[in-house]
């Protein structure tokens, strides 16, 4: 569950860099992923601002928010999504298999 709610999170935070790509001066947020403590519970999301440079604002976006690298970011975290879905699925799958066998 923290999977799908990590990758939402990433979701959201892409999407608003991407509505705010033509705002003077709006500093885009990165995604970061790490592991839950304790070890093997999940993981989590932290954010923080991209530094801005003239060097970074590769798109011309007056934000500095690279499109190109928005929109690889949205497919990696959507793919984080729809992989961490599947887990649930299997397992719930194997939850159910475990539960009729007892029966």
């Amino acid at each position: 569950m923290t999977g799908l709610q990590a990758n939402v999170k990433a979701l959201d935070m892409e999407a608003h860099n991407t509505a705010n790509m033509n705002t003077d001066n709006f500093i885009p947020q990165s995604a970061s992923f790490t592991e839950a403590r304790p070890v093997g519970t999940g993981v989590t999301l932290s954010v923080a601002a991209r530094a801005q440079s003239a060097a970074e604002n590769v798109g011309g976006a007056p934000s500095g928010t690279d499109p190109a690298s928005s929109i690889t970011n949205s497919l990696v975290y959507k793919a984080g999504f729809d992989l961490s879905a599947r887990l649930i699925q299997a397992a719930d799958e194997r939850l159910g298999t475990l539960i009729d066998i007892r029966a």
